[in-house]
Parts: C-alpha cells; sequence; structure tokens
C-alpha cells in the first residue's frame, strides 16, 4: 500500500512514528471526451487570458486574488518552506471525545495508518486505549499543503485518521431555501411511516450495496469493446520529410537562378525624323 505521509503522532509523552495510507479509492469511471469529426481526444490548453498564448507550466506562478483582478503572488519556495515546516512537526493529539459527538456532515477522508519503524508497541498502546475508552483522538495534521483537523480512531484493529471539516467550511442549515419550519403531519401519517422505517430496519452490511449505475456502465462499455463498436483516433499526418526535402531544395534552386537581364529595345523611326534628312548634294560636272 503506497505510503502518503509519513510523521509522527503524539500524545502526552508518547511519541508515535507513523505512516498514512489512503483508505478509500474513487472507482468512477473515467471518460474521455473525443472530436466527434476524427475521434482524436480534445487537448485542453493552459492559455493567457491577456495575451492570447499557451503558458508552460515554468511560466505558472500560484496567487492569492485578495479583489477583483488583484493578486498576492507567492513563490514555489516560500510555499515549499512553509508546508514543510508544518509537516515535519510531530502530529498531537489536543483532545479526546466520543464519536457520537461528531455529526458525520464534517467528515472528509480516511486514512490508514501503520507504524514506522520503532513505533509498533507506542501503536498498540493507543490502540489499546482507544479501544478501552470508547473514545476517539482529534488531532490537526497538515496534508497537501492545507492544515487539517483529524479524528483518530480504530477500524478492523488499524487506527484510521480521519480528516474533518472546520466548523467554518460547513455550510448553515439555516441558509437552505424552503425548508418547513414546522411539521404538519397527521398522527396517522406518523405512525403508518414509522412503521414503514421498522419494516425496512436492518443490521448494516456494507458488501451487499453496490454501485448499479458503475456495472451498468461497464457491461455497456464491454459489449460494446466485444461487439467491435469501437472507433480508432485518426493519426495527425506527420511531414513528410521527402516533401520537405524537394521544397527545400527547390527553394534553393529559386534563389540561385540568375535574374534575366532585358535586351535592349531597336530605335524605330519616325516620320519626324526622317523628314529630317539632310538631302545629298548634287555634284557639278
Amino acid at each position: 500500500m503506497h505510503t502518503m505521509w509519513k510523521g509522527s503522532i503524539s500524545f502526552g509523552l508518547v511519541n508515535i512514528p507513523i505512516k498514512l495510507h489512503t483508505a478509500t479509492e474513487d472507482k468512477d469511471i473515467k471518460l474521455r471526451t473525443l472530436h466527434n469529426k476524427c475521434h482524436a481526444p480534445i487537448k485542453y490548453e493552459k492559455i493567457c487570458s491577456v495575451c492570447e498564448e499557451e503558458v508552460k507550466p515554468e511560466d505558472i506562478v500560484k496567487a492569492y486574488e485578495y479583489t477583483k483582478g488583484k493578486f498576492v503572488v507567492l513563490d514555489q519556495e516560500e510555499l515549499e518552506k512553509l508546508r514543510k515546516e508544518n509537516e515535519e512537526k510531530a502530529v498531537e493529539i489536543i483532545d479526546f471525545v466520543k464519536i457520537q459527538e461528531i455529526d458525520p456532515i464534517y467528515f472528509d477522508r480516511s486514512y490508514y495508518m501503520s507504524p514506522n519503524e520503532g513505533g509498533g508497541k507506542a501503536y498498540s498502546l493507543l490502540r489499546k486505549a482507544l479501544e478501552e475508552s470508547q473514545k476517539v483522538g482529534l488531532a490537526k495534521i497538515v496534508i497537501r499543503s492545507k492544515e487539517q483537523l483529524a479524528v483518530i480512531r480504530v477500524y478492523e484493529n488499524t487506527l484510521v485518521m480521519e480528516t474533518i471539516h472546520y466548523p467554518d467550511e460547513v455550510r448553515k442549515a439555516g441558509d437552505v431555501p424552503n425548508v418547513p419550519s414546522e411539521d404538519k403531519v397527521t398522527k396517522k401519517e406518523l405512525d403508518t411511516a414509522i412503521l414503514l422505517i421498522d419494516q425496512l430496519t436492518s443490521v448494516f452490511e456494507p458488501e451487499k450495496y453496490t454501485d448499479d449505475y458503475r456495472t451498468a456502465l461497464l457491461e455497456l462499455i464491454e459489449s460494446k469493446r466485444t461487439g467491435k463498436e469501437t472507433v480508432t483516433a485518426v493519426a495527425k499526418d506527420a511531414p513528410s520529410n521527402v516533401t520537405d526535402l524537394m521544397a527545400a531544395l527547390q527553394a534553393s534552386i529559386d534563389r540561385t537562378k540568375p535574374s534575366k537581364v532585358a535586351a535592349p529595345k531597336k530605335k524605330v523611326a519616325t516620320k519626324a525624323t526622317k523628314a529630317t534628312k539632310v538631302p545629298k548634294v548634287k555634284k557639278e560636272a
């Protein structure tokens, strides 16, 4: 399992070197966008909104827009230094609480925790203490340049870290429009609804729930693939070396051709010229 973070967790004087591993994975089916004409993948280029030219990765900087059109530019070195200063700190458990006190709306991502070198005994101690006390630990940790509030709990004999949202990241339920302020239902309607809930109540078994849409989409893709209903992107025409060579040779020939010198035009005698001819003088005998 890939290690995505290394550090240590501490509570009191106990320090546990640990590794974090992503506990969940996104199994959404990724669909590509193609050009309908030639079935080639669509490119998404980064274009400057003013220069209207493609921007290379090395020419991109990060900035915070503090008001419309005005930014504070942050150097990559500054961000990296800040990230390292926070990530290299030991993550301290600041409180222990009952997990029932945390509403599920706060939960974000799950990470498995494994002990790093020399941390096995302290890892076991924290795991056992959480199980016996039926509490979870609250800690702060910096992951991917963001300080997260996190819950540390036990799941199937493994310590799990659940990142949770800060209170100001959860929108107020009171801002949701058109929510009835009072329950205008009759006792008969309520009793019928509760009876239906009782009939559908069961023990939670996650294995029995499946992603029907993803399964159907995979079956559709496979049926099209096996039925040869596939397309191939049209290959981009590569410039021919022969054509390029011939064009270069022709251009060279054209440049070295001698320029044609215009031949001098013969003078044409006009009537006026003929009239001005000097007559021959006849000699006397």
